[in-house]
């Protein structure tokens, strides 16, 4: 009896169907996985989350209520904080192109997206001032000149930070859905 999840004989485009019934393909999606390091700093953020709500269950036992609820508004804040630091990045759909960052969202539609391109360039460091050399994912748009667009992902952020391989896989599946929407 062949096993056909663990074979290579199959078309092209039965491997790229989705085994999974509730997959739906207008959805935004992340084409790649969030890094190690994004992970770890959300952990982190989390945590200290906890200790602001533990904090606000003392304060609310010991103190006044509207002290506690000022404390509980601020572990609130941190949760909400670290669940927005998990979303960061970039996602596509058929209808564009959406780059999410922890205070604002863009979003391109496919019919204004001129290239996706990988480029060597100075890029900065975890979204610091300090750049360093490395490579970005640059998007050339219609309405707007290339050096007024941010890049969409580069080598030396939370997601990539000494992953190349990785980086290089997320690039070109989002090289690969702009050339597929910009048929």
């Amino acid at each position: 009896m062949p096993l056909p999840f663990l074979t290579a004989d199959r078309t092209f485009e039965s491997a790229s169907e989705s085994a999974l019934p509730y997959d739906d393909r207008d959805r935004w999606r992340r084409p790649y996985r969030p890094g190690p390091w994004r992970v770890a700093v959300a952990a982190l953020v989390l945590m200290v989350a906890s200790f602001v709500l533990f904090a606000s269950v003392l304060i609310a036992l010991t103190g006044s209520a509207s002290s506690a609820g000022v404390v509980l508004g601020a572990g609130l804040l941190v949760i909400a904080g670290a669940l927005r630091l998990l979303r960061m990045g970039v996602w596509v759909s058929p209808r564009g192109l959406r780059q999410v960052g922890f205070l604002a969202t863009r979003t391109v539609p496919w019919a204004r997206v001129v290239s996706v391109r990988t480029a060597q360039q100075p890029v900065r460091w975890l979204g610091m001032p300090r750049t360093v050399q490395g490579q970005a994912l640059t998007l050339a748009r219609k309405d707007r000149a290339p050096e007024h667009t941010p890049p969409l992902l580069t080598t030396h952020t939370l997601d990539f930070l000494n992953r190349p391989a990785a980086f290089n896989r997320a690039a070109d599946m989002v090289e690969a859905w702009a050339a597929e929407r910009g048929r």
